[in-house]
């Protein structure tokens, strides 16, 4: 065996899944298998089991299956994820079932086999299941596998590995009749564990929970170690044709090419992106047969109805590397993958196909680089990303020992415009008002912005947060990444009044999302002093962060706005007191006014180029507040000649509507002037101070 594979651990606990009923079991063999990406990528694959239920009705004993329910992912599924069907009714489908071109049809019966009201939907592959003679069936999507599954003698490859543990059936799209093929296969196999399906996947079955974990475990690990031995020492994608480019070099390509991509292919929709340059990738990207193999496409069908049929491969040599001129050429680019796509349709489709989806390019090779991959949220572009390193992996393993084949386009394209999928597209629920956008919020782990952060993922939107507290920053992110989901945000430390600083973390932005579109310019400090004991320290430092560092976060954001073409939203947190003086702050008014007019000249600038600036106009927000947990809290108080702890109270009762102003009221403020709600307005200023005569924008 090569040194260096690396086998699928058996994490069965038998003192844990003592305590399980059958269904349990289900559920833990399933989140055990969905953990490895090498087992199954994230959505691919389903597992079942057939339990012995009491029927509702008639208080007796039924059989039913429990299979995981359409659009789940083994990994993370709960119980709930799981359809149940009375198998005896689903069993009873063949009575009516007329043939392949019946196959639509039959998925329409499924519902009227539910058992006990589940409102999951059973998918495609529920047949598949409940037609094996078996209590545990696993269907995977196992690297190892597809690499065999793909390949031109995989039939052979499949003796050769397994014998007759193992039997293999030619490509055919799931659904009924494949269903049907399993029986068939398995009472003519009685001995067989499991099935190779072309260009698809590996089933596997048993009587027991445990016993079906372990032998499809078993089954992949010897498809590895035969790939291991198969393969070491062997020229892979007919050896490199260049080399990775330093790693710093590499994201700092990323970051200048992944908002030129996003602007071309998100005037319909806003994309989000990702971008991977792991071993994997690099050694595919750097290949000789990486022009060749890209253009035969993905085999398995969940790759490629994440990843298009077929990447778009950059030209670029990174022994000269030249983005300025990869820039140049990506209309061109794009220009002949639409085209090619457009080819693909018309001679694909079917009377009754659906119209054309978005035909741009999901994922982009880049030689001496990496993989950059886009879609409408960021979950979907990282999952995608994924998914094509599955293919590569597949396409390395099955052409190192084989002949790599990719899905016929035709077979291809009657998944991807299957009247079931495109039924499945329309079910989903509607994006939310900032989908596929992206945040950049400075003082973004404070009150106000960690407030207007989570506003603004909630309404769809991915955050990246900037802030010069790093303990503070680390402990937003986390929670955030708990609250929302780790795609949803994005942490940098960054002092706002250095220069390579913000720029920096722009592109840091753009590497790790693809752009930006929404800058919230928050970061803050606050003084207080008579002028005559105002220090030039004092003075400056207000400048510095509260004028300066506005400045800088706005020019970064103008330019990546411009690049991207798409238009642009600039918010800025400034004060009550850019309106209205107040005794012992001169520099700290100077600067927020300086803010304020800074917002203005910014919103004639961008206007022509549809970038909105507009600025919101907070006074006393003490809760959450690091500017009012020191020093301003007790001048202002002093100020005022009160108590430390009067002042909230003082600040409520100073207002004209008598309220106090919260971080989540700047939030809500913040996120009209971000969202289209505001579409129509630039150049404006919201007050949300409770009311105060002093600052009516005049």
């Amino acid at each position: 065996m090569a040194a260096t594979v690396r086998l699928l651990d058996n994490r069965w606990d038998d003192s844990y899944a003592a305590g399980l009923d059958e269904p349990g079991k289900l559920l833990y063999r399933s989140n055990l298998l969905g953990a490895d990406k090498r087992i199954t990528n994230y959505g691919g694959g389903n597992t079942s089991a057939k339990v012995m239920e009491t029927d509702p009705l008639t208080g007796e004993k039924v059989e039913v299956l429990w299979v995981k329910g359409s659009g789940g992912d083994v990994g993370t599924i709960k119980l709930d994820g799981f359809a149940t069907l009375y198998q005896d009714k689903l069993v009873s489908l063949k009575g009516i079932y007329k043939g392949v071109e019946d196959e639509d049809r039959m998925v329409g019966f499924l519902p009227h086999c539910t058992y006990n009201l589940n409102s999951r939907a059973a998918s495609i592959d529920t047949p598949l299941h409940g037609f094996v003679p078996f209590t545990h069936v696993d269907h995977m999507h196992p690297d190892a596998i597809i690499a065999i599954a793909a390949s031109r003698n995989s039939k052979e490859l499949t003796k050769q590995i397994f014998g007759d543990e193992i039997g293999w059936l030619p490509w055919r799209r799931p659904g009924f009749q494949l269903g049907l093929d399993l029986e068939a296969f398995v009472k003519a196999n009685p001995n067989a564990k499991g099935v190779v399906l072309e260009s698809h996947g590996l089933f596997t079955w048993a009587n027991d929970a445990k016993a079906c974990y372990e032998l499809t475990l078993d089954i992949i690990n010897k498809a590895i170690v035969w790939f291991a031995e198969k393969t070491e020492g062997k020229t892979i994608f007919g050896g490199a044709a260049t080399s990775s480019l330093p790693v710093e070099q590499r994201r700092a390509i990323a970051a200048r090419l992944m908002p030129e991509i996003r602007g071309r292919i998100g005037k319909a929709e806003r994309k989000l992106g990702h971008f991977d340059d792991q071993d994997a990738v690099l050694e595919f990207v750097n290949s000789k047969n990486l022009q060749p193999l890209g253009a035969l496409g993905t085999s398995c069908p969940d790759h490629f109805l994440r990843t298009k049929i077929r990447p778009l491969i950059v030209d670029f040599d990174p022994a000269k590397p030249d983005v300025d001129a990869i820039v140049a050429g990506l209309d061109k680019a794009l220009e002949d993958y639409r085209a090619d796509y457009a080819r693909y349709y018309n001679d694909c489709k079917h009377d009754n196909s659906p119209a054309m989806r978005d035909a741009n390019p999901v994922i982009f090779l880049v030689p001496g680089v990496g993989m950059l991959s886009f879609a409408r949220d960021k979950a979907t572009a990282r999952i995608a990303s994924e998914f094509y390193v599955n293919a590569i992996n597949v396409m390395r393993g099955a052409s190192t020992v084989s002949e790599y084949q990719g899905l016929p386009e035709q077979e291809a394209f009657d998944i991807e415009y299957w009247l079931l999928e495109e039924a499945k597209l329309q079910r989903m629920p509607k994006p939310k008002s900032l989908a596929g956008k992206v945040a950049f919020v400075t003082g973004g782990a404070g009150g106000i912005g960690r407030a207007t952060a989570a506003r603004l993922i909630g309404e769809g939107a991915c955050v990246v947060l900037a802030d010069i507290d790093q303990e503070a920053l680390d402990n937003t992110k986390a929670d955030f990444a708990k609250q929302f989901g780790a795609d949803a945000v994005r942490g940098v430390k960054l002092d706002v009044t250095k220069e390579d600083g913000v720029i920096s973390s722009f592109a840091e932005a753009c590497v790790e999302f693809g752009g930006v579109d929404i800058l919230v310019s928050n970061a803050g400090i606050a003084s207080s002093a008579p002028i005559e004991s105002t220090e030039l320290s004092m003075w400056n430092k207000n400048i510095d962060i509260l004028a300066t560092g506005y400045f800088l976060v706005s020019r970064e954001a103008f330019r990546l706005f411009r690049k991207q073409d798409l238009g642009g939203n600039v918010v800025f947190v400034a004060s009550k007191n850019g309106l209205a003086s107040s005794p012992n702050a001169a520099a700290y008014c100077t600067a927020k006014a300086a803010e304020i007019h800074l917002a203005r000249c910014l919103a004639l600038e961008g206007a022509e180029a549809g970038i909105r600036v507009n600025t919101v106009n907070p006074d006393a927000v003490l809760r959450g507040s690091k500017i009012w947990s020191g020093e301003w809290r007790e001048q202002r108080a002093a100020s005022s000649k009160i108590e430390i702890n009067e002042l909230e109270e003082h600040y409520r009762k100073r207002s004209m509507l008598k309220l106090n102003v919260f971080p989540e009221d700047i939030a809500e403020a913040i996120y009209f002037l971000a969202s289209d709600l505001s579409a129509k307005s630039t150049g404006n200023i919201i007050n949300v101070d409770a009311g105060n005569a002093q600052s009516f924008p005049r």
